[in-house]
């Protein structure tokens, strides 16, 4: 089973990285975009087959150190 893990900054944290590649959008003359944020995307190969297990497993890893939890949020999808 596959677990891809998308970690982004929380609502009201400055993401400088987003603000660095707005701007070089804009300077690039691409309109229309509002705002940008920036995350990352974690894809791990599990050996079980269990989505329970494999959900709770996931959370811990995300809660222990895929994710800092005081200023990033984690979204877990599982394939």
């Amino acid at each position: 089973m596959k677990a891809i893990v998308n970690v982004s900054l929380k609502t009201g944290v400055l993401d400088s990285q987003g603000k660095a590649v707005h701007h070089a959008l804009d300077s690039l003359h691409f309109s229309g975009v509002n705002d940008v944020r920036v995350g990352k995307q974690i894809v791990l190969q599990l050996d079980t087959e269990d989505k329970t297990q494999a959900m709770s497993d996931v959370q811990k890893m995300c809660e222990e150190l895929l994710a800092n939890t005081v200023i990033e949020d984690y979204e877990i999808e599982l394939v």
